[in-house]
């Protein structure tokens, strides 16, 4: 029997330089980072971005320069370290689709966490062209209906924050006005935030508007959703992150989009071209499902 584990999904947003021919030459060709006592880098690479739907694999992989492992000497019957050069602590396998800016990255327990494999895979693609220029951030793709339900459990929201940045190549009908405003402004990044101490809490249309998009993909609501609103559904999309702050039976509770990562579960030790296949159908039904757009 096949060993599954569960794949988050993300979308990566690139900065200055940094654009879709260079992020897959950082993945086919990437450098090796030393963070703490462990050495990271891509490992494994399948390299599909001719084929006619694009995907690049590969493995994440964190590896000691000297590691250590234990082994048994027979003859005295004890248990001994032994050297074991370039020992592979954790391995993450991954696939990347151009078409959706789409990343889907396997959680390694106690390896290689999904709060981990954002910074990890950051740290690598930068430093392939040294830093200099280009920046890039991994992010998460919220499963809206249990973002709606968590929303749901709030008495009042007294705060609602995001930043976010103009998508490449998909964006979200919802928030299309955002969109338009950010990339004729000609800003990499955005942030809103709006707080209140009025009892009722803030005057928000977001559960509304996920609810309804929920029951129906072509829902166009009789308004423009308001800019905080657009903005907390496009870090919903994976183009940024955003929060909500609130009182729940009194008590003050934080939600963010990063709790309510979509993620699903396969084989940990995939096929590329099936992993690719399913990352793909899962990415189109996301895009059906809030009805995203090129």
């Amino acid at each position: 029997m096949r060993r599954r584990g569960n794949y988050y999904m993300a979308r990566v947003i690139k900065f200055g330089q940094l654009n879709q021919q260079k992020l897959m030459d950082a993945i086919s060709e990437a450098p090796v980072v030393a963070i703490g006592q462990f050495e990271w880098t891509i490992t494994d690479v399948v390299d599909m971005r001719g084929a006619s739907e694009p995907f690049m694999f590969g493995n994440l992989a964190k590896y000691s320069r000297e590691g250590h492992v234990t082994v048994v000497d027979e003859p005295a019957k004890q248990q001994l370290t032994a050297r074991a050069p370039y020992l592979l602590e954790a391995s993450a396998p991954f696939i990347y689709l151009p078409d959706f800016s789409g990343l889907a990255f396997l959680h390694v327990w106690n390896g290689i966490q999904e709060n981990v494999f954002p910074r990890r895979f950051k740290a690598i693609v930068e430093a392939a062209y040294d830093n200099f220029f280009v920046g890039c951030t991994v992010e998460p793709v919220t499963d809206y209906r249990a973002f709606l339900e968590r929303l749901k459990t709030l008495d009042s929201i007294k705060e609602l924050s995001a930043k976010v940045s103009p998508p490449n190549p998909l964006f979200g009908r919802l928030w299309g006005g955002l969109d338009e405003y950010v990339r004729k402004r000609q800003a990499d990044e955005v942030s809103v935030r709006e707080s209140t101490s009025k009892s009722q809490g803030l005057s928000t249309d977001l559960l509304e508007l996920i609810e309804n998009i929920l029951l129906d993909p072509n829902y166009q609501p009789a308004f423009e959703p308001d800019i905080t609103d657009a903005a907390v559904l496009m870090a919903a999309d994976g183009y940024g992150s955003g929060k909500a702050v609130g009182t729940e039976e009194g008590v003050e509770v934080v939600i963010r989009t990063s709790e309510s990562q979509k993620s699903f579960l396969f084989d940990k030790d995939p096929d590329p071209e099936l992993l690719a296949n399913i990352v793909r159908g899962y990415f189109e039904r996301v895009s059906s499902e809030r009805d995203m757009r090129h």
